[in-house]
């Protein structure tokens, strides 16, 4: 039991890669999975697993829900924050609405979640954040202007907050999924999914459960050694 006793926050957490998150987590030992979204479940969350609705983006939910949290259980021990919004306007298109949008959910919020747990786990010498970012935080395509300037803000945030609390005890990690079956993936369209398909030297979509597995072994003891690090779930992608 890799996380026996702790307490985890999965952001984005009803579905796709956050739902495989909290499945994992739970089966792995977690006292308390809570998990965030703004869209209620649509199946049974299992015993151990509890959910919050709300807007990652809002500081007053942050604020709210750790404070609540922190006096039920003391700490927080592991957040990851992996809630997520995509948008393929290219540049000279973006509206500002939507920009502003797609930077408060993926850069924003992660800001925001950190801000809040970290003063309880520096309180307790321990923590782990696990950050998703993704294979397009670090190289490009055409399009997707705001998320590639979302998710490279996830990026070195993540290096930030590592080298700042390396020697408090708080470990802070990003993973990059390359494309994985999930909801947003399956929104795509089918040309795009089959053009990143071919990029990948693997030849085929990854699983949320792949993710949820890198995300266990840095949110884990298993990782000790490990902040700042980037973890690249990608079937190849970025070797290239």
């Amino acid at each position: 039991m890799k996380l026996e006793g702790r307490i985890a926050i999965v952001t984005g957490g009803t579905g796709g890669i956050g739902r495989a998150v909290c499945d994992r987590f739970t089966a792995e030992g977690a006292k308390r999975v809570v998990v965030v979204d703004r869209e209620e479940p649509r199946y049974p969350l299992l015993p151990g697993q509890e959910f919050r609705q709300g807007n990652v983006a809002d500081p007053e939910f942050w604020s709210a829900l750790v404070a609540e949290l922190e006096g039920r259980f003391g700490s927080i021990d592991v957040l990851i924050n992996n809630a997520g919004i995509i948008d393929h306007t290219p540049l000279h298109e973006v509206e500002l609405d939507k920009w502003n949008e797609v930077i408060a959910v993926n850069q924003t919020a992660v800001m925001l979640g950190m801000r809040a747990v970290i003063p309880g786990m520096l309180k307790k010498g321990k923590g782990a954040i696990v950050n998703t970012s993704s294979i397009w935080g670090t190289v490009a395509v055409e399009g997707v202007a705001s998320y590639h300037a979302s998710k490279g803000a996830v990026r070195h945030l993540s290096k930030n907050a590592a080298l700042t609390y390396a020697k408090r005890g708080i470990r802070v990690n990003s993973v990059h999924p390359g494309l994985i079956r999930t909801p947003i993936v399956d929104q795509q369209a089918e040309e795009k999914n089959a053009w990143v398909i071919a990029q990948t030297p693997m030849g085929h979509m990854g699983r949320p459960e792949d993710i949820a597995a890198g995300m266990l072994f840095l949110a884990s003891d298993e990782a000790a050694f490990i902040t700042g690090t980037e973890l690249y779930i990608d079937g190849g992608y970025t070797a290239q």
